[in-house]
């Protein structure tokens, strides 16, 4: 993660230094309110008598530290969410860069609930983790290091026994986290089924209701929702467990200072302000432990989203780009040369020895029964997928040597599923051609025979097609799909 980090490092630098000046006055307000008490109220140091003017005077130092302290709490808030937000975002858009360049196979292993949980909530517990890294470590090393270090200053005894609670308290912290741990990694298992349901059931929804299957499809997500609560109860509990145990274990402690400070007390070892800011500092080292909690929770969570993360960002693309970009007399020749094929993962070849040549300007049909690798033939074309064995040659050349860029550039299709985006119909016709100028656009819409419907539309060529084209017939979205392919003006 330190490739990332290290671009924003000088806001999390500055994040940790205004936490620095937060906490430090934090930690010097108890003293001050033991002096307020000893001296300015108990009057200890002058016979019994009170001092009011002390008790404004270091009142007003107070309100000063607190106001300092307030203003350096938000200095970090703005420093640790330009660091986290900024880093998240590089990830987001290095991941979705990355997901752009699979191939079909790596995109079918990932799933796509998969990928859109990654992208998006594993992003968000990335974040979170390095926002409370940069605040939450070093407010809560502060707070705990800081009490026990003034206790003593304050106070030997009261030190000795706040440290003495210590070993408990991490023991009790370790043992929680290490059930929580395991967790954590299949929560966002638990949460990629979840999108994986509501992907499929939304692209879906007019089969779904089609064939009456509302019910079936509720009870399935709710299998996968029910999976996913169980599993985050789990981690639920193993913390609201150790909540109560922490806090029990700071209450004896302040229970044991208490006892013993008002021995001492009465021995003139120590002064009733002295145990004001014992007990404040133990409830600041109660604090600052339970916010490691949550730390921990938190760090855990992150981690494990950030391994899923980097499953993204180290795949390597399987097809791989070839240098070679075209000749400058371009034909657009076809050759199979002894082509075979298997999906990947499957033992089964789809193509067998396939010998075939299409040359410039024929239109060619190829005809077979269902299943028996029409698409898979064309699939071969645009390098959506590698042949097992042999060769496809564009224009004599291994479509493998070829820059994908170039090599697609030649190639226009119009697929069997017609793919339209939430863009206008004029955007979705130059999606191969973004620089066409309109009359371009008309005249393949023209050849498509889409010209008409798309002229009736209120906003004609301008007019927003819905998400998935929800908005338009099938038909209509062949021929907007067809159109798009003529007005590429591909040698293939």
């Amino acid at each position: 993660m330190w490739k990332y980090i290290k671009r924003y490092l000088h806001f999390a630098i500055l994040a940790a230094l205004f936490m620095v000046g937060e906490v430090m006055m934090d930690l010097i307000q108890p003293e001050f309110m033991s002096k307020i008490v000893d001296d300015g109220v108990l009057g200890l140091q002058n016979g019994g008598v009170g001092d009011l003017n002390l008790i404004w005077k270091l009142g007003l130092q107070m309100i000063a530290l607190v106001i300092f302290g307030g203003f350096c709490g938000s200095m970090n808030n703005v420093f640790v969410h330009l660091s986290g937000q900024n880093i998240g975002n590089e990830i987001r858009k290095d991941c979705f860069r990355n997901i752009m360049t699979f191939s079909f196979p790596q995109i079918d292993k990932f799933g796509t609930g998969s990928l859109v949980t990654r992208v998006t909530n594993d992003i968000t517990q990335v974040q979170t983790f390095v926002s409370q890294f940069v605040r939450g470590m070093i407010r809560t090393s502060l707070l705990m290091f800081g009490s026990i270090f003034f206790m003593f200053r304050l106070n030997r005894d009261f030190g000795i026994i706040t440290l003495c609670a210590f070993p408990f308290i991490v023991g009790c912290l370790a043992f929680c986290l290490a059930k929580a741990n395991p967790l954590f990694s299949k929560l966002q298992d638990k949460l990629d089924d979840i999108n994986a349901v509501m992907q499929e059931d939304i692209s879906g929804i007019r089969i779904i209701k089609a064939c009456v299957r509302e019910a079936y499809e509720k009870l399935r997500f709710g299998k996968a929702n029910d999976e996913l609560i169980k599993i985050q109860l789990k981690a639920l509990v193993i913390f609201a467990f150790m909540n109560p145990a922490v806090n029990a274990l700071m209450y004896i402690v302040v229970a044991v200072i208490l006892a013993i400070g008002s021995f001492e007390v009465g021995g003139g070892g120590t002064t009733p302000g002295a145990i004001m800011a014992a007990i404040t500092y133990t409830t600041q080292l109660l604090n600052g432990i339970l916010m490691l909690v949550m730390l921990f929770q938190n760090i855990t969570r992150g981690i494990a989203s950030w391994k899923r993360l980097r499953e993204v960002l180290d795949s390597e693309p399987e097809l791989k780009d070839g240098d070679f970009s075209g000749d400058a007399k371009l034909r657009g020749e076809i050759e199979f040369r002894d082509v075979s094929f298997a999906y990947p993962g499957s033992d089964r070849s789809v193509l067998e020895h396939i010998d075939l040549k299409i040359h410039k300007g024929e239109t060619i049909g190829i005809m077979g029964a269902t299943g028996c690798g029409k698409t898979s033939l064309a699939n071969l074309i645009p390098r959506f997928y590698d042949p097992t064995s042999g060769e496809v040659l564009i224009d004599g050349v291994d479509a493998r040597k070829y820059n994908l860029k170039a090599l697609r550039d030649k190639i226009a299709i119009a697929l069997q599923k017609s793919e339209l985006f939430s863009r206008t119909i004029r955007e979705n016709i130059s999606w191969g051609a973004p620089g066409a100028e309109l009359e371009e656009i008309s005249d393949s819409a023209r050849t498509a025979q889409a010209d008409s419907f798309i002229s009736d539309s209120p906003d004609g060529y301008d007019t927003l097609v819905a998400e998935r084209g929800m908005s338009l017939s099938g038909g209509q979205k062949q021929r907007i799909s067809i159109a798009r392919a003529i007005l590429k003006k591909s040698e293939i």
